[in-house]
């Protein structure tokens, strides 16, 4: 899980450059710093192409710690700036069961696990009385719905015998979109796509998602699994659209919180859940095209 964006940084749709980086250090053009950026980006993919080049199933494995590291981040930025209390351990044993149970059982075990722990974040609130409680359980199953949920379709792309393929597909076009926007943003953005939302975001960012993402989706799906190019082309676009989403819905959920990052875990970055925002619902629209698109 190494795309995403930061809201201090360029992302799918493109950013501007901004002053100097989170770390004190001068930040380059791009608007972040973008060795430590690099580095991290380059060992995160090392880990996944390791996993699944290994043995695919232990790509649940990574999925897991993400998830873990991710709730425990959002949880905590709720916290802090809200004094929002999500059931954490509910909804941490609960996204552990998402993940691992989508193996043996597929969708059904998600749905189950998904649905357990709703139950069980609904009882776990119990002891904290009234005041507060629709809150506290909203964020519990918002929280289980956005990480857990989300992350389980990235992991039932590994299950079928080509999941290598398929997993491979999902990453390169969001860090296509990633990338594409990152440059084209920089380089020539001037029109605002979101100024409320996220100001550095630009329209010509966007474009250049669009036409790396196209690319992305067509090589992999053509080169990668038995998929035809047009099927590629309509892959890509739907990740561009999901992974910008993505970044600016969790624009949104910071801004809210009025917060930078959601951690600190990644030099460069921010936290997990800053380099997961694209990732998440791209993982759901992957699952659900590939599974139209290429049949297991």
């Amino acid at each position: 899980m190494l795309a995403g964006d930061r809201e201090s940084a360029s992302g799918a749709s493109g950013d501007a450059p901004d002053g100097d980086s989170d770390s004190g250090k001068p930040a380059s053009r791009a608007g972040r710093n973008l060795g430590a950026a690099i580095g991290v980006g380059v060992g995160l993919g090392a880990v996944i192409l390791l996993t699944l080049l290994t043995f695919r199933h232990s790509f649940l494995a990574v999925i897991a710690a993400a998830v873990a590291v991710a709730t425990w981040e959002l949880a905590g930025a709720l916290k802090r700036s809200r004094g929002v209390v999500v059931a954490l351990l509910p909804v941490l044993v609960g996204g552990q069961a998402m993940v691992w149970l989508s193996w043996p059982y597929g969708r059904d075990g998600v749905l189950a696990s998904f649905v357990v722990t709703i139950l069980a974040c609904l009882a776990w609130r119990f002891r904290g009385g009234v005041d507060g409680f629709v809150r506290d359980v909203t964020a519990s199953v918002f929280t289980a719905a956005y990480v857990p949920l989300f992350a389980a379709f990235a992991a039932m792309l590994v299950l079928p015998e080509d999941g290598v393929g398929r997993v491979i597909a999902f990453i390169l076009g969001v860090v296509a979109s990633d990338t594409g926007g990152y440059a084209a943003g920089v380089f020539f953005g001037r029109h605002p796509m979101a100024p409320r939302i996220s100001p550095k975001k630009s329209w010509e960012g966007f474009a250049g998602s669009l036409l790396a993402g196209m690319v992305a989706g067509a090589l992999s799906l053509t080169l990668l699994l038995d998929g035809q190019w047009w099927q590629g082309v309509l892959f890509g676009i739907a990740l561009v659209i999901t992974a910008t989403a993505g970044d600016l819905a969790e624009s949104l959920i910071k801004r809210d919180l009025g917060i930078k990052d959601m951690g600190t875990l990644l030099p460069g970055h921010g936290g997990l859940m800053d380099r997961m925002d694209s990732l998440l619902p791209s993982a759901v629209v992957s699952w659900l095209l590939l599974s139209l698109f290429v049949p297991a």
